[in-house]
């Protein structure tokens, strides 16, 4: 017997070629809506129906076969097999007997018509549809086409057994393109939130240095790095980072962690009045001995040991401060011919003609004066105590300004000032007669009296 099975059959390439054409023709997609083979898109039910191909196509089935419609195909059976009489496979039933009522004897009725049916019938020893195979016990078994390998799956492709035949597919990760599976890639879809890479059949999915995968190997969240305090000193974590901060007086290296100690005293030679030390984080001042740091930090302040009493004098001499130390004065003893007056001045009597031509007075002064201060400076002043009718008076420095850095400037008639005009650098100590010379031409007198001014230069500007 000849069978076809879903508008294939075995017979002439000619007539199976044209009857492919005619159903390929027939097929009329509506409104973009595509049906499989041996069907038709309904407009009216919106669905795809069956394909009548044995009223459809022409000849379809050749010689002594019939074509038979089926859902999604036809078969082409012989028309013997189509057309023998149906026969029900039930025991035949004894003939009942009726008794004659002529009295001629029993009466056997007329055998009964054959009742032909309106279907074909094919009978169970007849062979399997395409797909299948007979049993023993005459039953039609579906073949699995994947597992006997009579398949015609490209060798990129899965196979797929179903009833009666076989379907070829691509396995996940891959999708069918002109016959052949390749491979989908899936990092062009956004997939990832960050880094993706893309592998056959499948992807996989990365983070950027900062961040960790989740659970779900597609998104990522931020790593807190500060919890493996990276940084030497404080810690800020930021979106896929961090960033690394230092206390106050130390900078950032170049490796962003570690903390290296800024040198405050490379800034500025004037951070500190006399010196500056670099500590961590930090800084100090010092001062030279005699001075204290004062309350800023930063200058020098004069210690005076006279008052401290921090000092070597004895109870005989006295203790003059000065910027940056201290001296010890001894009692005042003045020379013939002059006697003491004061604890601070000597005095040559007229009446002693060994006073003739010496300064009737010398009177005792001390100052300090910081090394190197700006010029011109007034530092101290001259005045008479006592003036005379018709007297003028001359002021002049009478010895000890042998480098001239000292000069007198004359502010009235009777007062003159002493004015530094050269720096002095210390630790120096001066001595000037400062003379104050009275002139009578009333009464035809010259004078003098002396200021010996001793003056203690300190060793540092302050």
């Amino acid at each position: 017997m000849l069978f076809e099975r879903r508008g294939f059959r075995f017979c002439s390439s000619a007539r199976m070629l044209s009857a492919l054409v005619f159903i390929l023709l027939c097929i009329q997609p509506g409104h973009g809506q595509t049906c499989t083979d041996g069907f038709a898109y309904d407009h009216r039910a919106r669905q795809c129906v069956d394909v009548d191909e044995c009223r459809t196509l022409p000849d379809v089935c050749r010689g002594d076969m019939r074509c038979v419609n089926q859902n999604g195909g036809y078969l082409c059976i012989p028309r013997s097999l189509y057309n023998q009489p149906y026969r029900p496979e039930t025991p035949a039933l004894p003939e009942p007997v009726y008794p004659d009522p002529s009295g001629g004897g029993a009466f056997v009725p007329a055998p009964p018509r054959s009742v032909e049916p309106s279907y074909p019938r094919v009978r169970t020893t007849a062979q399997c549809i395409l797909g299948y195979t007979a049993a023993e016990d005459g039953t039609c078994n579906d073949i699995d086409e994947c597992e006997t390998n009579s398949h015609h799956c490209n060798p990129t492709q899965v196979c797929i057994n179903t009833a009666g035949g076989y379907t070829c597919s691509c396995t996940e990760g891959f999708w069918l393109i002109g016959g052949q599976c390749q491979d989908i890639d899936e990092c062009r879809y956004g997939y990832c939130q960050q880094l993706c890479a893309n592998v056959p059949g499948s992807y996989s999915c990365s983070c950027n240095p900062g961040f960790i995968l989740n659970p779900d190997s597609r998104t990522c969240q931020d790593v807190d790095e500060c919890e493996d305090e990276p940084c030497s000193h404080g810690c800020f974590n930021t979106y896929g980072s961090f960033m690394c901060n230092c206390d106050e007086g130390f900078e950032l290296a170049a490796d962003g962690t570690s903390c290296i100690d800024l040198d405050e005293c490379s800034f500025s030679e004037f951070l500190c009045q006399h010196r500056c030390v670099n500590t961590p984080g930090s800084f100090s001042c010092i001062c030279p001995p005699g001075y204290y740091v004062y309350e800023d930090g930063r200058s020098c302040e004069d210690i005076n040991e006279c008052d401290t009493g921090n000092n070597t004098c004895t109870t005989a001499q006295v203790c003059f401060n000065f910027q940056g130390g201290y001296t010890c004065l001894d009692a005042l003893q003045c020379h013939s011919p002059y006697i003491e007056v004061s604890d601070n001045q000597c005095m040559c009597s007229a009446e002693n003609p060994a006073c003739r031509d010496k300064p009737f007075t010398i009177l005792y002064r001390h100052m300090d004066l910081s090394s190197g201060r700006s010029v011109p400076a007034d530092i101290f002043q001259m005045q008479a105590t006592t003036r005379y009718p018709g007297a003028f008076y001359i002021f002049q420095i009478k010895s000890g300004n042998e480098g001239r850095e000292f000069y007198m400037r004359q502010t009235s008639n009777v007062s003159a000032t002493l004015v530094l005009s050269r720096p002095i650098k210390g630790p120096r100590e001066l001595v000037l007669d400062l003379e104050m010379v009275t002139v009578n031409n009333v009464i035809n007198f010259r004078g003098s009296s002396i200021i010996r001014l001793t003056v203690f230069v300190s060793e540092h500007p302050f």
